[in-house]
Formats: C-alpha cells, structure tokens, sequence
C-alpha cells in the first residue's frame, strides 16, 4: 500500500513522444502511431503506463495482434488473470472471448467495474475488437474520481466510512450454470470501501457498481439499495465520460480501478466478437491522508 508521500501527480505524469489525442476533458485518449505487437514495445511501457493514469483509459487503433502478442503486451504491466468464464481446455487461458450475434445478445450493458468480487481486482484489462458490427457496440467510459468529486462534501463523508459486499453471484451464477453456493466455495463475497483511494494517484474513487455490488454492510436493506442507487447514477454523467466506436483491430486499455464502463448492445442480431485480457490488481483501500 503506498503512503501519501508515493502518490503521483497525474499531471505531471511523463508521456514521452506518444502522439495522444484525448477524447473528453474528463477521461479518454486515442494513442496513434504505434504497433503493440511490436518488439521493441518495452520501451514505451512507462510512457503508455503514464498516460493509462492520466486519462483513465487509453484507446490504439489499426492493433493487428496474435492472441500471443496481446498476452505479451499485458504481461508488461503485472500478472495475469484468468476469469472463470474462460473454458478450461482453451489454448491461451488468458483470453477472455466475448463473443455476442444472432443467438446471443449483449449482456453487458450496465455500469461496472470488472471483477470487484475478487479479494484484489484488477489493476485493469486490454479489450481488443476482433469482429464489430457497422454501426453500434460503442463502449462508454466513466471517471468514478471525478464521479466521487461531485458527490456534496457529507455525502463524500459518510460515504467514507462504509465497507460494500460485492458477489460474482449476481452476475454469473446464471451465465456459468452454477448455484450462487457453488461459487462461493472458490469465490466467497468480499468487502471493499465504497470509496477506494487509488493506489498510484491517491485519488479517491466511488468503489460500487451496479454489476458485482450486493449490499452496503451497517446500513438497513433500504438504506443500503437507496445509497447504492445514488452512487451508481454517479457513473451516469455525461460530463464525466468518454464513449469509443469500435473498429476491428481496435484497442481499450482501462484503469479498473479509477474507471467504470458499460458495453452498448444496441446491434441486436448484428455480430461483435472481443477478447479480453486483465491485468492482475491489489486490495482496495481508503486512506484519510
């Protein structure tokens, strides 16, 4: 956990020579002229890292990666999950494919982070676009510390205080076939602060999502489902958002930790297939200082 006096300056942060174009003043930036399956990538990792924490999410177009370059460019930023949707006797267990058309609409059209119901979710994930439809499928992202920002000074207070139980139940029991009980043998409920600070920059972030999220500990059933409420609406704002037309070869690299973000499946029965990698995170915390 980094002290007060490790935390980083977003805008001081050094981008090197990226050509970065950023989408909205509040969150977003296309990165151009650089191939990530390159070999000589590495030496622009701190600068992509720089900039993935000073715009939240950072976008590449024209990314022509094997899965095994895809792999490779993520591993450059930490340790590497793999998510329990991912079919066992899959090649590359890394990928996470998410795959949607004729006889499978999108599910994911709600605003969350991934995978809070792990002890240490991720530090973020790098979606790549291998088949989108003409029109539709956009992907809209959301600055949850500027979220927190707004919130009036009590409420940022009181929100402080309270710890949430977020449950992979909620999302995938129904889509993995499983009893809630069943996924809580591997995957129990976990508490994380409803407001995170983040690790890197210090800021301080609304941590509920309307995905993963259950209830707030401390508080009554209905104070706990009209606070959540209000918190998740957070995430609603136009002017703390950015939103990414998907081409294929297209790349979204987000900070799970400071981002929310909500797939639009708006093109029903058209095809759009994506694959996933997520870099492993830390244990949320708050800290006062």
């Amino acid at each position: 956990m980094a002290s007060s006096a490790d935390v980083i300056d977003r805008e001081t942060l050094d981008t090197g020579k990226l050509d970065i174009r950023p989408l909205t003043p509040a969150i977003g930036a296309e990165i151009h002229d650089i191939d990530l399956g390159a070999g000589d990538v590495g030496d622009s990792i701190p600068a992509i890292r720089a900039a993935l924490l000073k715009f939240g999410v950072i976008f590449f177009r024209d990314q022509d990666l094997t899965q095994d370059q895809h792999i490779a460019f993520a591993r450059h930023f930490g340790k590497l999950e793999v998510h329990p949707a991912t079919p066992r006797d899959q090649p590359n267990p890394e990928v996470l494919r998410i795959a949607h058309g004729p006889k499978s609409r999108g599910q994911e059209n709600n605003w969350h982070s991934d995978v809070t119901w792990r002890e240490k979710p991720s530090l973020g994930s790098i979606l790549l676009a291998r088949e989108v439809p003409e029109v539709g499928g956009d992907t809209l992202f959301a600055n949850m510390h500027l979220a927190f920002e707004r919130l009036s000074p009590k409420m940022r207070e009181f929100c402080e205080g309270l710890t949430a139980v977020h449950d992979i139940s909620r999302v995938f029991a129904k889509r993995l076939g499983k009893t809630p009980e069943e996924l809580h043998e591997k995957y129990p409920p976990m508490r994380h602060p409803v407001i995170r600070t983040h690790p890197e920059t210090g800021e301080r972030v609304v941590y509920v999502n309307n995905g993963f999220t259950s209830h707030i500990e401390g508080l009554s059933p209905d104070e706990s489902r009209w606070l959540l409420d209000h918190l998740y609406k957070t995430a609603w704002d136009v002017e703390i958002q950015c939103r990414f037309r998907w081409k294929a070869g297209s790349i979204a690299f987000w900070d799970n930790r400071v981002c929310q973000h909500l797939a639009v499946s708006d093109y029903f029965p058209a095809k759009r297939v994506m694959e996933r990698v997520t870099i492993a995170g830390d244990k949320p915390f708050f800290r006062r200082d």
